[in-house]
């Protein structure tokens, strides 16, 4: 069986990946990595589920430090690099590339630390989310890191959006209204 380091949003995205993952003899290290959401009472919510989800698969789950501060640092200035107001960006645009670096970057570290080679992400499922700046993303967060590769999947094709509802449903996951940061929480 080969394993990969699957970054892991919440339980609702994951649970249709990981399932396809098992039945292709792939077992994946799901890390929770996701200092976006706020507050940190709906991040714990969100890591409960997937924590609950992984779990009762006997699946390893890993647990990145809650480190908001640090990660609305990087994204604000990252932005402000840009010559950008993050709080003035629409959802897809400079502020969502800046997140999906920061936390796909801190993937691809732990996937080096853990010995695996490949990550993959499944903010690729959300229709909610840019494709082309998820990949961006994962691959430059791969680049910065030897040794490992980004898997630039599209996790919404196969029927893997159909089955996200169905074990949405079978689970009774909690299934959030926003992405998680305060910027789309407001909007």
């Amino acid at each position: 069986m080969n394993d990969v380091l699957l970054h892991s949003c919440c339980a609702p995205c994951s649970a249709a990946i990981i399932e396809w993952m098992l039945n292709n003899d792939v077992r994946p290290v799901i890390f929770y990595c996701n200092p976006n959401i706020y507050p940190k009472e709906e991040y714990l919510i969100r890591k409960n589920e997937i924590t609950r989800y992984a779990t009762g698969l006997g699946l390893e789950i890993i647990d990145d430090d809650y480190n908001h501060e640090s990660w609305l640092r990087y994204v604000c200035s990252g932005v402000a690099s840009q010559g950008e107001d993050a709080s003035l960006q629409p959802e897809r645009g400079l502020r969502c590339m800046e997140c999906f670096k920061w936390r796909l970057l801190r993937s691809a570290q732990k996937c080096r630390e853990l010995g695996l080679s490949v990550f993959t992400t499944t903010l690729a499922s959300s229709r909610w989310k840019s494709l082309t700046q998820i990949t961006a993303a994962g691959e430059w967060a791969a680049s910065q890191v030897e040794g490992v590769t980004f898997d630039a999947r599209n996790w919404r094709k196969g029927g893997l959006q159909e089955r996200r509802n169905e074990l949405l449903k079978e689970n009774g996951f909690y299934n959030q209204l926003y992405c998680g940061c305060e910027f789309s929480h407001s909007s």
